[in-house]
């Protein structure tokens, strides 16, 4: 283990990564006294991090040192979701799991499904040996599309990479539109940059459609309707071409496809967009101004605008737009939606997929499993999911229309193994729970999707009671399976060290915990975008002129379920929870105080909701109980479901993916978090 030089009072300090999904994979030092953690702390010599973590992330210690964490081996001994188990050995509980998985595998391994996402974003407790396990198995694959992949798809459908600006330049900007993203809660060290810009006379647009504590900081903010985003897109460009605003040069030597999207943006003056936004015509017109001419001007562009039916149609859009007006010739100008395609990981090394041996097992989208794991076995389905392996992942609270999703893990026949480190709302429908280490107590190294450095996280503990990585749990599966391949012997730091296919060694990350990539400042400033033309794709060979799609569900594209629903509901995060992490952490849930909709003072009105009250918030898929929070967050027709929260620590066992549905988006196979329609109703008080 490397650790930096002692503290003054003899503790060590240990270099670590935050693991967490958010941009700003922070630099960390863990303190440790006498074996034992005692605080989590900011690196103050990492650049983006400069020594400040967001409140949820110092809370780390609380989270490992947890009273209800799971430290041993359990099995379930009461009824699926009951959350009663008993403990066992690790021995017992492995040589069970991999008698049923075998047993289920001599039929069709692919009645065997993984379920895991971003519990972890580092490179080996994430997809290494878990892979490598799973396709050695034959099991389906796992279409890991719950959070990002529409707005993935449409990067590379259009820039060819999830590549962008650095993120240290938007200081140097004179315009920041931060598009779809609540930075002050989700993306804090990008925050810290915007103020910088800020304080040099940058000006700053937030377009969201809730009033976020990122808005009020801002200049201005333009609360357009969910999923209208690649309107307002249109919009802009309407008015860049009438006034000549476009950067021609640019435009010829750099981009495919312009004149067919121009045609289609001339058909969308600033009153047509503003109406379909929800916005004034006159900020259609004054935001498309301060864009043309307030140069450098960048877009900081988050995941929140893609969860709905366009979304991915909606990022091609805006990420266009600094082709059009040369933006990217500047390094304090384009866009930045993610950095993660910048890194050279060796996906390869790590996941071995030539353990599948010629085998083609069917896929299951991660977003859909609430009706796939009703579904039963059909030719065009392939065989009826009898297993679930569950990691890095809470489905049962975080996966879309969960009645489905409950009524799917509660079936009796299912086999369920679940690695966590608390009794979550998947946990409770395990038949085993396996206890797994924390970032504090395990080898892993990391990228970002906020900024271009690689960084290390090395064990500061000893796994806490009977908790082992995810690589070892796999390891040992992998071994009781009759797995004998050498990939399968690797200890992880032999996997560590293929991660980036030599071209970062783990010597260089341990020299001072992280690397930076050798990267150009202005990284398109002469094209060259990673797409088979070298040139901003707008006209995509796969995907066609991008154009602007309105949502599943809403008063225009359904007005008779919207006669019944007439509310359009977003769940953004709670500003204390990171997806459904750090929801039992009691101080981060004293800070939150209980699940809350916020709603506009009009619409409390006309349904009778006073402040504080609870409510119900009902569609044909399910209702969720919650307290009112009458406020002006919330733009009038759209309610704010501040989620994710488990669903036993909320009213009446529910939370906001009672009501949200498992349609997906246009690009990337994602979910519509933010395209669904409900009512609210007052309700009688309950605890």
């Amino acid at each position: 283990m490397m650790t930096s030089p002692a503290a003054a009072d003899g503790a060590r300090i240990v270099r670590a990564a935050c693991p967490h999904d958010c941009p700003d994979t922070c630099a960390m030092q863990v303190v440790v006294e006498g074996g034992r953690a005692v605080r989590v702390q900011g690196r103050p010599e990492h650049p983006s991090t400069h020594g400040a973590l967001c409140r949820k992330v110092s809370r780390y210690v609380e989270r490992t040192y947890h009273p209800q964490r799971v430290l041993h081996p359990l099995r379930r001994v009461g009824p699926k979701g009951a959350g009663q188990f008993e403990r066992v050995g690790w021995d017992e509980a492995l040589d069970a799991i991999a008698q049923r998985l075998s047993n289920i595998a001599s039929r069709d391994p692919q009645a065997i499904v993984p379920y895991s996402y971003a519990g972890t974003m580092g490179l080996v407790q994430g997809e290494s040996m878990s892979a490598r396990f799973f396709h050695r198995l034959g099991a389906s694959r796992l279409d890991r599309t719950i959070c990002a992949s529409a707005g993935a798809e449409a990067l590379m459908a259009t820039y060819g990479g999830k590549v962008g600006m650095h993120v240290e330049h938007f200081a140097e900007s004179r315009l920041i539109l931060i598009w779809g993203s609540n930075s002050i809660a989700s993306n804090l060290h990008f925050w810290s940059v915007a103020q910088e810009a800020k304080r040099r006379g940058a000006k700053l647009v937030c377009i969201d459609p809730r009033r976020t504590e990122t808005a009020d900081k801002c200049h201005e903010h333009l609360a357009l309707r969910p999923g209208t985003d690649g309107a307002l897109a249109l919009g802009l460009m309407h008015e860049l071409i009438v006034n000549g605003w476009l950067d021609d040069d640019y435009i010829e030597r750099h981009t495919l496809g312009w004149p067919a999207l121009r045609e289609r943006a001339l058909q969308w003056p600033p009153e047509r967009a503003a109406a379909e936004c929800g916005v004034s015509a006159q900020a259609v017109r004054g935001l498309a101004r301060d864009y043309a001419t307030m140069t450098p001007a960048a877009i900081r562009l988050n995941y929140g605008m893609q969860r709905a039916r366009g979304g991915g149609n909606a990022v091609r859009l805006i990420a266009i737009l600094p082709c059009l007006t040369g933006a990217w010739r500047h390094r304090a100008g384009g866009l930045l939606l993610s950095s993660s395609g910048w890194f050279p990981v060796d996906r390869a090394a790590l996941q071995r997929p030539e353990l599948l041996a010629g085998r083609d097992p069917r896929t299951i989208n991660m977003s859909t499993i609430g009706d796939d794991l009703l579904r039963e076995a059909s030719p065009g389905f392939g065989p009826k999911i009898e297993a679930l392996v569950v990691y890095n992942s809470n489905p049962v609270a975080v996966a879309p229309e969960s009645p489905k999703v409950v009524q799917g893990f509660a079936r009796e026949d299912l086999f369920t193994v679940v690695l966590e480190h608390f009794l979550t709302d998947t946990a409770d429908f395990a038949d085993y729970v396996l206890p797994a280490t924390t970032q504090l107590e395990h080898l892993d190294v990391h990228t970002s999707y906020g900024h271009t450095d690689v960084l290390i996280n090395e064990p500061a503990i000893a796994p806490v009671g009977q908790a082992r990585p995810n690589t070892q749990i796999f390891r040992d599966l992998a071994a009781r399976m009759g797995y004998t391949e050498p990939c399968f012997a690797e200890t992880d730091e032999e996997i560590a060290a293929q991660a980036f296919g030599g071209r970062i060694t783990l010597a260089q990350l341990r020299q001072q915990g992280w690397v930076k990539l050798p990267l150009p400042e202005a990284p398109f400033a002469e094209g060259g975008f990673p797409t088979a033309s070298g040139r901003c794709e707008i006209d995509s060979p796969r995907h066609g002129v991008p154009d602007y799609l309105p949502n599943h569900e809403s008063p225009t594209a359904t007005p008779h379920l919207a006669a019944r629903y007439p509310l359009a509901m977003i769940s953004p995060p709670a500003r204390n929870f990171l997806n459904s992490s750090f929801v039992n952490v009691q101080s981060l849930r004293d800070i939150e105080g209980e699940p809350l909709l916020e709603i506009h003072p009009d619409d409390a009105a006309a349904r009778g909701i006073a402040d504080g009250a609870v409510v119900r918030v009902f569609n044909d898929r399910g209702e969720y109980w919650c307290t009112a929070r009458v406020s002006d967050r919330a733009r009038p027709g759209v309610v704010n479901g501040l989620g994710i929260w488990w669903r036993k620590l909320g009213l009446r066992g529910s939370n906001v993916n009672e009501v949200t549905h498992q349609r997906l988006t246009d690009l990337g196979r994602a979910p519509c978090f933010y395209d669904v329609l409900v009512e609210v109703a007052a309700a009688p008080a309950v605890r």
